[in-house]
C-alpha cells in the first residue's frame, strides 16, 4: 500500500510540474463559461419574450423555464467531457512520448501497480476539471439566468445532485483518457482519435441511433450518451428532433458503462503496451 501511494504521488508530481493540465483548465473553463452564459441568455430572453422564439434553432424549440438550470449546468459535462479525456490520454502518452516510463518501472517494477496509480490520479485531476468546468456552468449560467428573472434553482437539492454526478463523469472521463493512452501510445494519433470521436463520430451515431427504437437501444451505450445519463441532464436532447427516440439508461447505468469503458481501454492497452519493453 506504501509503494502505490508513493506511485499516486508520483503521478501527481508528473502532472501538475507541467503547464499543460493548467492552460487545459483555464481553455475548458472559458469555453464553458462562454457556451453557458451565452446559451442561458438565448434561452432566457426566448423564455422571457425578448428574443424571438426562432432564433433557438432547435427543433423543439427553447425548453422550459423548469428545465433550463440543469441543462445548462449540464454543459459542464456534456460538452466538456473532451479536456479530462484528453488530459488523461496525454499524461499516458506522454511517458511514451518522452520516455520516462523506463525509469518509472525501474523504481516500481509492478507495473499493473503503476497503470493503477496513474488512472487514480487522473481521475482526481478529472473531478477537478469537473469542478472548473462546473464553476463556469452554474457559476456564470445561475447569474445570467436570474438577469432574465428565471430561478437558477440553486436551492433544490436535485441541482446538487446533477453537481456532484457531473463531478464524477468527468473523473470516468479522465479514466477512460488513460486507458486510451494505454490502448494507442503514439500521441498524435490519440489526439486525432479523441477530438474526431467526441466531436464528429459520436455525435453522429448518436443523431443516427436516435430514429427508431431499437438504435435508440443501441446508443444509449455510446459514451457520451452514458455520460449524460450519469449526469441526469443534457443539450443533446434539446438539440434532437420532437420525434426522435429517447432512451437513456439509469444514472448508476450510466456510470457503470463509462467505467466499464475505462476498464476495458485500460485492460486491452496494458497487454498490448504496458507489458512490453520500453527500454
Amino acid at each position: 500500500m506504501i509503494v502505490f501511494l508513493r506511485s499516486i504521488s508520483a503521478e501527481f508530481a508528473k502532472i501538475l510540474t507541467t503547464r499543460m493540465w493548467w492552460i487545459l483548465a483555464l481553455v475548458l473553463f472559458f469555453y464553458i463559461a462562454l457556451l453557458a452564459g451565452g446559451l442561458a441568455a438565448l434561452f432566457g430572453g426566448i423564455n422571457t419574450g425578448a428574443i424571438g422564439p426562432g432564433a433557438a434553432g432547435t427543433p423543439g424549440g427553447a425548453p422550459p423555464v423548469d428545465s433550463l438550470p440543469p441543462l445548462i449546468y449540464s454543459f459542464a459535462s456534456s460538452v466538456g467531457y473532451v479536456f479530462p479525456v484528453l488530459i488523461g490520454a496525454l499524461a499516458t502518452t506522454g511517458e511514451f512520448r518522452h520516455q520516462t516510463l523506463t525509469p518509472t518501472f525501474l523504481a516500481t517494477p509492478r507495473r499493473l501497480g503503476v497503470l493503477g496509480a496513474k488512472g487514480t490520479s487522473m481521475f482526481v485531476v478529472g473531478a477537478l476539471y469537473g469542478a472548473i468546468a462546473l464553476a463556469a456552468s452554474v457559476g456564470i449560467g445561475a447569474l445570467v439566468m436570474n438577469g432574465f428573472g428565471i430561478d437558477p434553482q440553486l436551492a433544490d437539492s436535485a441541482t446538487w445532485a446533477l453537481v456532484g454526478r457531473s463531478v464524477l463523469a468527468m473523473a470516468l472521463w479522465a479514466t477512460i483518457g488513460v486507458g486510451l493512452g494505454v490502448l494507442v501510445p503514439n500521441q498524435v494519433a490519440t489526439i486525432v482519435i479523441v477530438l474526431a470521436f467526441t466531436q464528429f463520430v459520436e455525435p453522429l451515431l448518436r443523431l443516427a441511433s436516435s430514429f427508431t427504437e431499437v438504435t435508440a437501444g443501441i446508443g444509449q451505450y455510446l459514451p457520451g450518451a452514458a455520460s449524460d445519463a450519469l449526469v441526469g441532464a443534457s443539450f443533446f436532447s434539446v438539440a434532437s428532433a420532437p420525434s426522435s427516440s429517447t432512451a437513456s439508461l439509469e444514472w448508476w447505468q450510466g456510470g457503470l458503462v463509462l467505467l466499464a469503458y475505462a476498464a476495458a481501454a485500460g485492460i486491452a492497452g496494458y497487454f498490448s503496451s504496458w507489458k512490453k519493453d520500453v527500454t
